[in-house]
């Protein structure tokens, strides 16, 4: 089968008709497209007795990169996937990455004042709609240190500020950052409203692993209030863009993007309340998709699959 165009297939038995029971797993790859991938994989997965339930494939017109996330069911453990897919690894040079899709990614969740974002994931974590299991929150300050708490999250203060002689601890501050990461075996940084930038270094150490919300009226709005400023030019979009963080400040590989219309007759009070809601949906359905292993990256752009 030549896998070079965008395709969906759903519940294949590769074991013949009758349907295999198991554990489910969450298979995503890329590689330079060429002929005979999907039957590679489809033949890996019938040695170890796979069901497939879902699969999607995409050839990246720009990059020549095909991608493809399948969901199977296996009654054999993940060392024997990996074992029958490691032959089709090597064979296609593939990036490739295989988990048991009821595992939640770990995320630590960085935060300054603004909970609106925070409190969105908190909650849809308690509530099961995001495959993610969150054990510490980090802020620069401590206004939301009551809401790690009635949570009953790991609150850490980490502050970012500079001596009298102007320099900073953000070095430092930094490092404790990724003590923690490696502390609490974190897969995943989210930037739910954390009002720092971060270093080159810490971004290139986080490239692929963390996610960062921000309005969609950049580069027009920048720096502070950039709703009052939408409200004053008389904008008639809001919208708010989840993308992941690179060292190019705000224009990281984007996840997911969405917009709101607003009028004349709203305040700038509500361009912020109205703001702040599709901040915090855009940066939800992000980490969803990431933690569901739906998002893959393609150079500068990123390949989701829904």
């Amino acid at each position: 089968m030549n896998a070079s165009t965008p395709a969906t297939a759903s519940h294949a038995t590769l074991a013949g008709s009758a349907e295999i029971t198991g554990h489910p797993m969450v298979l995503s790859l890329s590689c330079k497209n060429s002929r005979g991938i999907v039957h590679a994989v489809s033949g890996a997965l019938l040695s170890v007795q796979g069901d497939i339930t879902d699969s999607k494939q995409f050839d990246s017109p720009d990059t020549g990169t095909f991608f493809m996330r399948v969901e199977f069911t296996t009654p054999e453990s993940r060392e024997a996937v990996e074992a029958a897919l490691e032959p089709v690894r090597e064979e296609f040079a593939m990036d490739l990455g295989l988990w048991e899709a009821s595992r939640k990614t770990r995320t630590l969740v960085m935060c300054s004042k603004d909970g609106r974002t925070l409190n969105d994931l908190l909650f849809q974590q308690r509530a099961g709609t995001l495959s993610v299991e969150i054990p510490v929150i980090v802020s620069n300050h401590l206004e939301l240190q009551p809401m790690a708490f009635f949570y009953g999250i790991p609150f850490i203060h980490i502050p970012v500020a500079k001596d009298a002689e102007g320099n900073s601890n953000k070095a430092e501050a930094e490092a404790k950052l990724l003590d923690l990461v490696a502390e609490y075996d974190i897969e995943l940084v989210v930037l739910a409203r954390y009002m720092q930038i971060l270093s080159d270094d810490l971004c290139r150490k986080l490239e692929g692993k963390a996610i960062n919300i921000h309005h969609s009226f950049l580069p027009s709005f920048k720096g502070a209030r950039p709703y009052h400023q939408a409200h004053d030019r008389g904008v008639k979009l809001i919208g708010a863009t989840a993308h992941y963080v690179t060292a190019d400040l705000d224009e990281g590989p984007i996840i997911e993007q969405q917009v709101q219309r607003v009028t004349h007759a709203q305040s700038a009070r509500e361009f912020v309340i109205r703001g702040r809601e599709v901040e915090g949906s855009t940066l939800s359905r992000a980490v969803k998709w990431h933690a569901e292993h739906r998002v893959l990256l393609d150079g500068k752009r990123t390949v989701v699959f829904d």
